[in-house]
């Protein structure tokens, strides 16, 4: 009887280990870049060292122009506010990187102006009271910067009150801009919550702690002090228009009870500089720059290891639900 031989079968890697071994690289590529960062920063005594929030780490994206006067184009889009998911594969939200971005602009010392790209409803009266300081600053740090916002389809509110830091306002023909005011956005269902026996049960340690509660009808009180906030707020809206746009104060007042304006109409009233499109907002810097040309770059963020990885979106569901009620510069 003839004796059978078998051949041992090499086994071949399978994913697994073409998958561990891409992770490894990648884990090295990352760190390899992280401290090579750092060295170059500490040998390198023309690059400044700044913390990783302070400077962001951006991509500079050549975006128009030519020439050497360099000039950075911000958007400012969607709802304002700061409140970002903090998740290792999440940036935050479009009004974080407008924040980071002029940061950015500012302590690099080759950047002669912004050109602010505005599309948005407004939001939260401290962000928007925030970038408005940081666009301040902007033009404090180097005294010959200059800032040209120019809107998209909307400029309103707290998008409006960011805006008047700029040092000229150019709207579309179709934009809408205006709404200047505050408001507290809250919902009672004080009503229908006792119709079906809903009881509300807050343990509180003042009259007044659970203000706007929805499942109480306010007092006469509470209004008053929510009223008192929001008239503060408005005052101080309605004297930085007046003081940047350079309106007497009772002019503004007159058309500063939240109604949105044209284009056309908000430039007679002199909410705005002039009406036309990029080309003219490219122009305008050229122009206040005392320039013959611009070159226009927008920040991109670096995708991190897990984005490139995995491809994960930024997006976060969690900020699409809070209730909390807000004190905002918001075209409702």
């Amino acid at each position: 009887m003839s004796k059978v031989t078998y051949k041992a079968q090499r086994q071949r890697p399978g994913c697994l280990f073409f998958f561990m071994a891409f992770l490894l690289l990648g884990l090295a590529l990352v760190t390899a870049n992280k401290y090579t960062n750092i060295f170059s920063g500490i040998f390198d005594k023309t690059k400044p060292l700044y913390g990783k929030d302070e400077f962001p780490d951006f991509e500079e994206v050549w975006s128009f122009g030519q020439g050497s006067n360099k000039v950075v184009r911000i958007a400012v889009n969607g709802m304002i506010t700061l409140r970002s998911n903090k998740s290792v594969f999440s940036r935050g939200n479009s009004s974080q990187m407008t924040l980071d971005s002029i940061r950015r602009a500012t302590l690099d010392k080759n950047v002669q102006a912004i050109i602010l790209d505005i599309d948005s409803g407004g939001g939260g009266i401290t962000a928007s009271d925030i970038i408005y300081k940081k666009l301040l600053d902007f033009k404090k740090n180097v005294p010959s910067r200059k800032i040209v916002a120019i809107y998209g389809d909307v400029a309103a509110s707290g998008a409006y009150y960011i805006s008047l830091a700029a040092d000229h306002i150019i709207a579309r023909p179709t934009s809408i801009t205006g709404s200047i005011g505050v408001l507290i956005p809250s919902v009672n269902i004080f009503e229908l919550a006792d119709k079906y026996g809903i009881k509300d049960t807050t343990i509180k340690s003042g009259a007044n702690k659970d203000m706007l509660n929805p499942l109480k009808e306010p007092s006469e009180q509470q209004q008053e002090i929510a009223q008192s906030v929001v008239d503060a707020l408005y005052k101080r809206f309605v004297m930085l228009v007046s003081q940047q746009r350079n309106i007497p104060e009772q002019d503004v007042r007159n058309l500063a009870d939240g109604r949105i304006f044209t284009a056309q109409e908000a430039q007679e009233l002199k909410l705005i500089d002039e009406i036309g499109y990029w080309d003219d907002a490219m122009t305008r810097t050229a122009e206040l720059l005392k320039k013959d040309n611009i070159i226009i770059y927008r920040y991109q963020p670096k995708p991190s290891f897990g984005e490139l990885l995995l491809g994960i979106s930024s997006f976060s569901p969690k900020a699409w639900f809070n209730n909390t009620p807000r004190i905002q510069y918001r075209w409702q």
